[in-house]
């Protein structure tokens, strides 16, 4: 059975539908509905009769308005910027309707005309879009020489991005606002972000940043173990160098989600976000105040889209999409909840608990005789002072259980 392909999706760029292939030309033409940004739209010609739909606010209203036109037998038409399937509107079509209904035609995205201004290596490149996100997630992306392509909201973006690369310690790395790529009003303007001057920025643009960072700058590693101060916490906080291990037997994959179970101030969370981009967490804490430190970690630390739930883990937890791996470092002795995480996690899952009291040790062990998996005990010495000299203090010892559901 031949499927129509009814729904177009056509990347255009600043020089408009001249600067369109044949094909791109030919399958707007045969197009009876055109969906577009007013910018888009008023490319097309005067005497253009078609149908013309702007987007909607909120945008959701628009791609159902699209997603109900699938069955009316009509061909449909989206004027998108650059690459649709790079950070652009064919990413969210392509998750309500099967690709093979769309044909999508890109034009250069934002990225690769910057890559060609600048002389970057796009594989050397780091990429993100604040259209729609906090700046907060750009801290993940900071490194000494990273090379970073913003897609930038609007003209205050520029702005945003250079005060938190001074607050973060990247004061003095070098910004470079690239407007109107690929037509007649193109413009490259370029500065340092702790002395960002550059006026009437257009509401079109895309930042380049290459990251210089201050000397005394502490730098964080995506790499698990962040150090304890890195953290705002009330004491409920899993150390650092128990951290490592536990995200080390969580083992996160890209695209994979954790349930965080008593999340404290969520630094299990927050570390696996870090890990990629890609992964995701929910965080469940019952006390209110630790939520405060959960949200306001993970501002800081660069995961403001981590999911934080409050409230009893047994009574919220049957609502939540299923998990890829599942941390228990609080509440074990809750009736019921090892039962509960544990038919719901994903074949191929892990499930990490620790505990340090010897009832905790107990359930552990009786979970252990249900579904089998490993223990380990962790015990960790810091050096701290007595008196004018150094001695070790150890820290609770942490029994561990880690078990993978076959």
């Amino acid at each position: 059975m031949t499927i129509m392909k009814w729904l177009s999706i056509i990347g255009i760029g600043e020089d408009g539908i001249d600067g369109l292939s044949k094909i791109a030309v030919s399958v707007l033409n045969q197009a009876q509905i055109i969906f577009g940004g007013e910018r888009h739209l008023t490319m097309l010609s005067p005497e253009d009769t078609r149908e013309k739909i702007s987007w909607q606010s909120p945008f959701q209203s628009s791609i159902q308005e699209i997603i109900n036109l699938r069955h009316q037998g009509k061909l449909v038409c989206i004027l998108a910027s650059g690459d649709p399937m790079f950070y652009g509107v064919g990413v969210t079509i392509i998750k309500h309707i099967p690709i093979n209904e769309i044909t999508i035609i890109p034009s250069p995205s934002a990225f690769s005309l910057a890559c060609s201004r600048l002389g970057w290596n796009f594989l050397e490149v780091e990429t993100l879009s604040l259209c729609g996100r906090p700046v907060s997630i750009l801290q993940t992306y900071l490194y000494p020489g990273a090379k970073l392509l913003i897609l930038s909201a609007n003209q205050e973006t520029p702005k945003i991005v250079a005060e938190r690369l001074t607050q973060d310690g990247y004061g003095n790395s070098k910004i470079t606002v690239l407007e109107k790529m690929g037509g007649m009003n193109e413009r490259i303007l370029t500065d340092v972000a702790q002395n960002l001057n550059i006026q009437e920025i257009a509401a079109l643009n895309t930042i380049a940043v290459e990251c210089v960072a201050d000397l005394e700058i502490v730098r964080f590693s995506r790499f698990p173990g962040l150090p304890d101060s890195a953290f705002h916490h009330d004491g409920q906080l899993t150390k650092r160098e128990v951290r490592a291990a536990t995200l080390s037997a969580l083992a996160p994959c890209p695209g994979e989600l954790l349930w965080d179970i008593g999340a404290g101030c969520g630094s299990i969370a927050i570390e696996w976000m870090r890990s990629h981009v890609r992964c995701r967490a929910i965080a469940i804490e019952k006390n209110h105040k630790r939520i405060n430190y959960i949200n306001d970690n993970a501002a800081v630390l660069g995961t403001p889209n981590l999911q934080v739930i409050i409230g009893k883990s047994t009574e919220v937890i049957h609502n939540l999409p299923t998990p890829d791996a599942i941390f228990i470092g609080g509440g074990v002795t809750a009736p019921g909840l090892f039962e509960q995480c544990w038919n719901v996690l994903k074949i191929g899952g892990r499930m990490v608990a620790n505990v340090v009291t010897l009832e905790g040790e107990q359930i552990l062990f009786n979970w252990y005789e249900q579904v089998g998996g490993n223990f380990s005990r962790i015990s960790i010495q810091r050096a701290e002072p007595i008196g004018k000299f150094l001695g070790w203090k150890g820290m609770s010892q942490i029994t561990q259980w880690v078990g993978y559901k076959k």
